[in-house]
């Protein structure tokens, strides 16, 4: 086997994800045959470093050996059963963990298997808690520039114009309130106070706000202050609207903080969890919310007030170990200090990248760093040839449109890192 003939293979029968399929005539594809650690290889022995974490998923490194072997030992054991009816020991001691971990009053766990379907999940359940308790909410409150997935019920409530352009005759109906537009406290404040204003006139028909704390992922990696997320929960308070944390990006120490949320020290109605979850080794997600939430639901069977969801692999137990042997390594390395260390190195790498003219701004939240460029218009698709650069030179970049922006794996080293950011810059340097 080698790269041109599983290539190939791959363009007779696949369609990818977020691909332009087009491009495929003069973009190569990589075939990966083996990865370790921050590293991807290909069947003719290149080597990239995954400076994206495999699309933001991936903790502690590819074929970790302490969750190979937990995974191995529970494929022995049990591989998935039902979740309605019955239970199993790794999904039982996942919601222990996740339940003392997040934040004070989320004590209920409700799986899915991916980001997109759990926000489907608070939605609903969102929805669902008012209308048990007699009230008919029906509309949801996003931030602008906010991206929350791709099933109907999570686009709709995302605020991305391609999607919403191509997709708008079946999305149900939602409203944008203004996301901070810096990082700063006074832009904090003012887009609370446009919030406060929208539920001024239409809280008795608003079911809850969506928002993603401190950082919107596919918004370009747009940062704002944890002071609007505590702004946020008082007026959410006083109207008698949920507030759900999608943290499907930011959860398990992105931020800085094992959840953003916690950064601001909040609790929300509902924490939307995914990607991270597992390590980057299975699909998995989970929503957790409050034992007020939960009772609303819990009655005889009769009322017929049961929420209405599932899915056929709902708490996977392959997935629920690699989700515990993620927690173990936590536990186990400090996992979160080791980490301010690295994002204080990678701090001081990306202070150089101001020094180019084609750069607008820098900004950088825990372990997520990125760099805006400035003077390109769409068609010129900048990100395209930073992709390129660095695939050429063994870096994995795939920059969201004129953003190039760093998530890696945990376990990066310096040296890893300095190859990561040097090949950035010199990529885009050779634009200017």
């Amino acid at each position: 086997m080698n790269n041109l003939e599983l290539k190939n293979r791959d363009l007779e029968v696949l369609w990818h994800p977020c691909t332009q399929m087009k491009d495929h005539e003069t973009l190569p594809l990589i075939p990966i045959k083996k990865a370790h650690g921050v590293y991807l290889e290909d069947f003719e022995g290149n080597s990239y470093i995954d400076a994206i974490s495999s699309w933001w998923v991936n903790l502690f490194g590819h074929t970790n050996s302490y969750i190979n072997e937990k995974i191995k030992e529970q494929l022995d054991t049990l591989e998935h059963v039902i979740l309605a009816g019955f239970t199993h020991e790794q999904v039982v001691r996942l919601s222990e963990r996740l339940v003392k971990l997040t934040p004070n009053g989320l004590e209920k766990c409700f799986y899915a298997d991916n980001g997109s379907s759990a926000v489907e999940v608070a939605l609903k359940m969102s929805f669902h808690a008012h209308k048990n308790s007699g009230k008919n909410r029906k509309l949801f409150v996003s931030l602008t520039n906010s991206y929350h997935g791709e099933t109907i019920g999570a686009l709709s409530v995302g605020d991305v114009k391609l999607y919403k352009d191509t997709y708008e005759p079946l999305l149900i109906q939602s409203l944008q309130t203004p996301v901070p537009k810096d990082m700063s406290i006074e832009s904090a404040k003012e887009a609370a106070l446009e919030f406060e204003k929208l539920c001024k006139k239409k809280s008795h028909e608003i079911s809850a706000i969506i928002l993603e704390p401190l950082i919107q992922g596919a918004g370009y990696m747009h940062m704002y202050h944890k002071e609007f997320l505590v702004l946020v929960r008082d007026i959410c308070n006083r109207y008698d609207i949920y507030l759900i944390a999608d943290e499907v990006m930011v959860g398990f120490g992105r931020s800085g903080e094992m959840f953003a949320c916690s950064s601001a020290n909040i609790s929300p109605d509902f924490i939307v969890l995914s990607k991270g979850l597992t390590g980057g080794y299975l699909p998995l997600s989970v929503v957790l919310t409050t034992n007020e939430i939960y009772a609303k639901f819990y009655c005889d069977y009769g009322e017929h007030k049961a929420f209405l969801h599932s899915h056929s692999y709902t708490g996977n137990a392959l997935a629920c170990a690699a989700a515990n042997a993620t927690l173990d390594i936590f536990e186990r390395d400090d996992v979160i200090e080791k980490n301010r260390e690295t994002a204080e190195y990678m701090g001081k790498k990306l202070l150089k990248f101001q020094e180019l003219k084609n750069v607008a701004s820098i900004r950088q939240t825990g372990m997520i760093c990125a760099v805006e460029l400035k003077g390109y218009i769409a068609e010129d698709r900048v990100g395209l040839k930073v992709y390129k650069y660095g695939l050429k030179n063994g870096v994995l970049l795939r920059p969201l449109g004129h953003v190039v922006y760093f998530m890696p794996p945990y376990i990066i080293t310096k040296e890893e890192c300095d190859k990561m950011m040097d090949t950035a810059y010199e990529a885009i340097k050779l634009l200017s």
